[in-house]
Parts: C-alpha cells; structure tokens; sequence
C-alpha cells in the first residue's frame, strides 16, 4: 500500500513523500487502525538520519522513521474488546514473536524477532494511520495529552530501569547523563522512592530543568567533582543505585568507588566503545550489575504514574513542528541544541 511518511532515503538524506509499504491498513482480528496524532523525534531516529545506522541496523533502504507516538482508535479488530473507536491511546512500539520461548517467559523485549518501529527493516509511524496489535496498544489517561502520550516510550525506559534496579524507600542514586533518557531514569527512580537523586552532565541547560525538582542534585562536570557530591550527600557512605544513562565509558572508571557496599548498578546508555570495569572491586562489595534493553511489562505502570501526576513531562517538550515541516524538524532535532530535549511532530 502507498502512504505519505517521513522517509529516511539513505544517511543524511530525509524526505515527506509518499511510499509503498507492506501490508494493509485493514486491521486483523487481534490489530487495530490508528490515526496517528503525535510522534516524538528520538536519538535513534536522528543517529539513523546522520549515520545511516546504528551498530548492525543498517538502513539499506528507504525506511519510515518514528516511533514514540499516540494518536486515536480509528477502526478495531473483530476479536478487540478493551478498545473503542474514539479512544485516544499510545503505542507499545516492539513487537514480538507472541509465541517465542523469551515472550513467554515475560522477556518479550528480548526476543531475536522483534519488529521495532524505524529500526531496519522495519517502518516507522511518522505517517498518518498505522495498524498494531491491540494488546501493545493503551489507552491515555484523560488527563495525558497527546504530546504527552507520545513520550510514554522514553519515559518506559526509566520505570523499567528503576524496576530493574529494586529500589528501595529511601534510597539515594546517581544517574550519570541529563539526556532525555537521564531525566526519564530520574523522574522514575523519584517515583519508586528515592528520596533523593544526584544526576551528573556537562550541559548546564538540562541540569537547570532537572534542578527545580527539590529531590534532585545536580552536578555540572565542567564545574564539579561527582566523587565529591556523592561524598558529601552520603557521608562518605556512597550510593544504593547507580544509573549509567550517558552512553560515555568515563563513568565506568569511577561507578564503583561511588557506590555503597551491596549496591546497585543499572546500565542504560548504550557506549559506542567497550569499557573497562574493574570486577574484583564489584565483587568485593557485593554490587549487582545488570543492563537494560528497551522495556517489558511497564507500559501499563508508566501510564498511571503520567496520569496522576506524579511525572510532570510538559517541560520537557521543546518545540513542536507540523508533518508537513518534518525535515525541518529533524534538521533541529540534530542540532543537539543544548536547550532541547525532545522535539516533536505534530499530526
């Protein structure tokens, strides 16, 4: 079938045009039609416009980018019953193989034949209706915009991170990197209970957002010593949780002197370089380490924290441009202006 998308035609080329793409906008039994609404631009999206890959996905043809969206029920499947034609919603954007041995023990974001949105060769949905599977497919709290609903995807990545990490009440952690990631790692580790937690960046611009939160700490590398916050806010003692979401190995040479006796670490970013970790100290102090990928089994949390307000992510949309001014958009979005944090298209 022929849509209208945001294609990516090859590195460094991005074009609106219309497209033939597989399959049909006939939802099946179990899918249903969505008319799409508002789609945020990710650093995936823009690594793959300015790199044209992204570790072994390589984009070898034209490809439909987006995949943090949200948009509104337009037709159901014949076996669909927790979903209306009207209902506004956001999507769960991997799908998996429902029948794999890694679905069926719950790690649904690990199997091997996931179709993820905008990641080779799979299309986006920064086009004007998709078709998806109902049971990825969540209806929006009233109170959830759909700028808002469109950021559900980054936000998943932090509650799932926090989940991963066992958090405890009271707990104090230290999320290395302000990106948009960072932040969603802040506001869920707030949620799940820390009282506090010291986040590390060198952009002065992101730590000022984060910095209005009574329960952060932030902490300018250009300017300071992360050793010596951490110090400082833990008499000597060190974090119960350290988050690794700026994608630098620097961290890793430091981590483990910051982290109190069994501690945990939480590894988000995902480095370009393989880094050096110094493993008699992990085991020394008993710390557990585990990496995240993407998220499993949190959407459905991530919506009724974003729904009762606990997470306020207004602030963090910087601006938003129309479909028809994509490229634009995405000409913005790769600037890495400082200031921003996430851009959007609006449907």
């Amino acid at each position: 079938m022929k849509v209208t998308g945001v294609v990516l035609e090859r590195q460094g080329a991005l074009s609106l045009r219309d497209i033939d793409i597989p399959g049909t906008l006939a939802p099946g039994a179990n899918e249903v039609r969505i008319a799409i609404k508002s789609v945020g631009i990710c650093g995936s999206d823009v690594h793959y416009f300015k790199h044209g890959r992204i570790g072994d996905f390589i984009v070898t043809e034209p490809m439909i980018l987006g995949h943090e969206a949200s948009g509104v029920v337009e037709e159901i499947g014949s076996a669909v019953t927790h979903l209306r034609v009207g209902d506004r919603v956001c999507m769960e954007p991997g799908v998996p193989d429902f029948s794999s041995i890694e679905t069926l023990r719950g790690m649904y974001n690990l199997d091997p034949s996931v179709r993820f949105w905008a990641t080779p060769p799979y299309h986006g949905c920064l086009t004007a209706e998709v078709v998806h599977p109902a049971s990825l497919t969540y209806r929006l709290p009233d109170s959830v915009s759909f700028a808002e609903g469109a950021m559900v995807e980054p936000l998943a990545i932090g509650v799932y991170a926090a989940a991963k990490a066992q958090i405890r009440p009271g707990d104090i952690a230290v999320v290395t990197g302000a990106g948009t990631i960072g932040m969603m790692v802040v506001f869920a580790a707030l949620a799940a209970g820390c009282a506090e937690v010291i986040v590390s960046d060198v952009a002065a611009e992101k730590l000022a957002l984060l910095a209005t939160h009574p329960e952060v700490t932030t902490v300018d590398l250009t300017r300071e010593s992360l050793a010596d916050a951490v110090a400082a806010r833990t008499d000597g003692r060190g974090v119960d949780v350290f988050f690794e979401a700026s994608g630098s190995t620097r961290p890793y040479e430091t981590m483990i002197d910051l982290i109190g006796r069994g501690g945990r670490i939480v590894l988000v970013g995902m480095p370009q370089e393989k880094p050096q970790l110094d493993v008699v100290a992990l085991q020394v102090k008993e710390i557990s380490l585990t990496g995240t990928f993407r998220y499993a089994n949190v959407w459905d949390r991530t919506l009724k924290l974003l729904g009762s307000g606990k997470i306020d992510l207004k602030p963090l949309i910087s601006a938003t441009f129309p479909f028809s001014d994509s490229v634009r958009a995405f000409d913005r979005a790769a600037q890495h202006l400082p200031s921003d944090v996430k851009i959007q298209i609006s449907l």
